[in-house]
C-alpha cells in the first residue's frame, strides 16, 4: 500500500475515533433578563439541561436528582448566591430570583414538574432546606422555616416545620382524599432555614413608577398628594403568605414611593404637636382610600404591605392598620402596639399626654388610634363602637431602639 494512501487511512481513523470518545459539546449561553429593575446575567450550557418527562415517582424524582447534580450547575449557582449577597435579597426575594431563573431553563408553561424540581435544585444547592412531596400527578414543594405563616398548607418532619411554596398553583387540595408522600432525596448541604421577612424591596428602576392620586380633608383642609407607585409590587406578593404582624407591619416602602410620600407628609405634620400629628396621619390612612374586605377583593384573607395599600385602590383594617403603623413608626418613631380583635384590627400609640381610650402595656399607657373608617368620625383616642368590651390581645409591640454613639 502507498505511504500517502496509508497516512490518510490512518489521519481517518483517528478522527473517527476521537469523534466518538470525545463528549458532546458544550453550548454556552447566556440568560439574561430583567430582576425588578436589576440586569441579571447567567451562564448557562445547554448541554446540561436535564428532561423529566415521566410519571411522578419516588424513583423518577431521585433518577432527575442524580443526573442534575452531576450536569453542571454550579456556576449558576454562585451566581445566583453572588446576586443575593450583591443586591441584599432577603430569601422570599431570592426565591423570586430563582422562579425566574427556573422560568428561563425550563418554563412552567411548558412543563409544570420540570419547572418546580428545577426551582427545588436551585434552592437547595443555594443551601435552604426543602422537600418535595407527590400525589398522583401533584408535586408540592416546601421549606424549612420557622416563622409564623398561617394560609398555606405545611409539614412537620423531625420536629422542623416545613411551609408549601407552590400551593397557589393547584387552588385547594383536600389532603384527607390525597395522601401526600414525601420524596427520599436528602441533600447534605441544605441546611438554612427560610425567613419571609421582607426588609428592603428592590432598586426599581424611576422609569417604571406610575404616579397616584391620592387626596383627604383634615380640619376643613384639602390635602393632595402625588405618590409614586410601582405595579411590580403587586407581583412580588402575589403569592406572599399572610405572615405574623410583625414581619408585614416593618416591611419598608420602595425607594421612590417613599421619597414622593414621606417627606411631604413630614412637611404637613411640622407645625403640628405629636398628638396632632399622629391625629393627621390616622385621618390619611382613614380617608384617603376607599373601604372593602380582603374576601370581596381577592376572595380570600390577605394581609397587604404598606405600599401594597397605597397602590390598591381598596383595603381593610389590617392594611390600614399596617400603614398607619408605618408612617407613624417613619416620621414620630414611636411605641406602639397592635391591637388585634375577633374581627378588626388597630394600633394604640404610646404619646406624652394619652387621650382619650388608653389600653395599659407593660406600666405605660397607649393611645388607641382607628385607622379605619367608621360610621361615625372617631377622633384619636375612640375605639370603634362595640368594641369597648370585646376581647383582644396585643399581637405585636413596637418599642424603639435606643441609638447608641457610636
Amino acid at each position: 500500500m502507498p505511504l500517502k494512501i496509508a497516512i490518510y487511512i490512518w489521519v481517518w481513523a483517528f478522527l473517527q475515533l476521537s469523534s466518538l470518545e470525545s463528549p458532546a459539546q458544550s453550548k454556552v449561553t447566556d440568560i439574561r433578563f430583567d430582576f425588578y429593575g436589576d440586569s441579571i446575567s447567567l451562564q448557562f450550557d445547554c448541554a446540561a439541561f436535564v428532561d423529566f418527562t415521566d410519571p411522578l415517582s419516588q424513583e423518577a424524582i431521585q433518577g432527575f436528582n442524580k443526573k442534575i447534580s452531576i450536569a453542571g450547575y454550579e456556576p449558576v449557582v454562585r451566581s445566583l448566591l453572588s446576586y443575593k449577597t450583591k443586591y441584599k435579597l432577603d430569601d422570599w426575594l431570592f426565591y423570586q430570583l430563582i422562579r425566574k431563573t427556573a422560568q428561563q431553563v425550563s418554563p412552567k408553561a411548558e412543563n409544570y414538574h420540570r419547572y418546580t424540581l428545577y426551582k427545588w435544585y436551585f434552592l437547595t444547592r443555594s443551601g435552604f432546606d426543602a422537600i418535595l412531596s407527590i400525589a398522583g400527578e401533584r408535586i408540592l414543594f416546601y421549606v424549612q422555616s420557622d416563622e409564623n405563616i398561617y394560609n398555606i398548607p405545611y409539614r412537620v418532619r423531625n420536629g422542623k416545620q416545613y411551609v408549601c411554596l407552590n400551593y397557589h398553583d393547584y387552588g385547594k387540595i383536600d389532603f384527607d382524599k390525597e395522601k401526600f408522600a414525601e420524596v427520599l432525596m436528602p441533600v447534605p448541604e441544605a441546611q438554612k432555614g427560610f425567613s419571609y421577612k421582607v426588609t428592603h424591596l428592590p432598586n426599581f428602576r424611576p422609569d417604571d413608577y406610575l404616579e397616584k392620586d391620592l387626596r383627604f380633608n383634615y380640619n376643613q383642609n384639602d390635602y393632595y398628594f402625588k405618590v409614586k407607585m410601582n405595579p411590580q409590587v403587586k407581583t412580588i406578593f402575589a403569592n406572599y403568605p399572610v405572615v405574623d404582624y410583625e414581619s408585614y407591619f416593618n416591611i419598608p416602602l420602595s425607594a421612590e414611593t417613599y421619597r414622593s410620600l414621606i417627606p411631604v407628609l413630614k412637611r404637613n405634620v411640622k407645625g403640628l404637636n405629636v398628638k396632632n400629628g399622629v391625629d393627621y396621619l390616622m385621618r390619611f390612612t382613614r380617608y384617603a382610600f376607599l373601604f372593602e374586605t380582603d374576601s370581596v377583593v381577592f376572595g380570600a384573607e390577605k394581609r397587604m404591605t404598606p405600599e401594597q395599600t397605597l397602590l390598591y385602590d381598596q383595603s381593610d383594617c389590617e392594611d390600614r392598620a399596617a400603614l398607619f403603623f408605618y408612617l407613624v413608626k417613619e416620621i414620630y418613631n414611636l411605641p406602639m402596639i397592635v391591637l388585634a380583635f375577633p374581627a378588626h384590627v388597630a394600633v394604640a400609640v404610646r404619646l406624652d399626654k394619652p387621650v382619650g381610650k388608653t389600653i395599659l402595656y407593660r406600666g405605660e399607657k397607649y393611645t388607641v388610634c382607628e385607622p379605619t373608617p367608621q360610621r361615625i368620625d372617631l377622633k384619636i383616642g375612640e375605639l370603634m363602637p362595640g368594641l369597648e368590651r370585646a376581647t383582644y390581645e396585643i399581637a405585636y409591640a413596637y418599642i424603639p431602639q435606643k441609638k447608641t454613639d457610636q
